[in-house]
């Protein structure tokens, strides 16, 4: 998957867990039941998920920008050396 496609997918999980959230909130204060706390814990699973692949598509992009800035100081060098 590419970058943009990682960060559109984490986005779209985000906006589903913070729609999911309100409306459990607004739903009742009573004492949740088995299968509010099941939906809690696949919720908080699916956040982590989310979370997991945010951070692999932020150091992919890290990476990235590091070996472009690498190429680019490369191309620098070579290009001084020249100059000589």
């Amino acid at each position: 998957m590419t970058k943009t496609t990682h960060r559109l997918f984490a986005a779209l999980l985000a906006g589903a867990f913070a729609t999911a959230a309100t409306v459990s909130i607004a739903q009742t204060t009573a004492e949740p039941t088995h299968a509010e706390k099941k939906a809690a814990k696949k919720q908080a699973e699916a956040d982590k998920d989310a979370n997991v692949a945010q951070a692999k598509a932020d150091k992919q992009k890290t990476e990235s920008q590091s070996k472009a800035n690498e190429a680019a100081a490369d191309a620098n060098l070579k290009n001084a050396k020249k100059a000589d």
